[in-house]
């Protein structure tokens, strides 16, 4: 887990989450850093948007009201397809990222 810290660190640092500076990250906190780990995770955040994904992930977003148990409306039963699929490809892209550290 403290590689995804020292990643989501230098993203809201703004700097450039690379090899070399998660390193830095890891060393600077006395960590024992793995190399081979340390790649794994640069290499699976390369293909993730990090804003969006913190974003849309339920566990980032600020707190809401909870929505009725049950719908108040016929058309709120059903999500559009787009929505649908939105929503697939970004569960996909977090699974991804946590089946490197699970």
């Amino acid at each position: 887990m403290e590689y995804v810290y020292a990643a989501m660190l230098l993203h809201k640092a703004g700097k450039t989450i690379d090899e070399d500076n998660v390193t830095k990250v890891l060393k600077a906190a006395e960590i024992q850093v793995d190399p081979a780990r340390v790649k794994a995770l640069v290499a699976a955040i390369s293909e993730i948007d990090i804003a969006e994904a913190i974003k849309s992930s339920p566990t980032f977003m600020p707190a809401v009201a909870p929505a009725p148990a049950t719908p108040t409306a016929p058309e709120a039963e059903e999500k559009p397809e787009e929505e649908e699929k939105e929503e697939k490809k970004e569960e996909e892209a977090l699974e991804g990222l946590g089946a490197l550290f699970g």
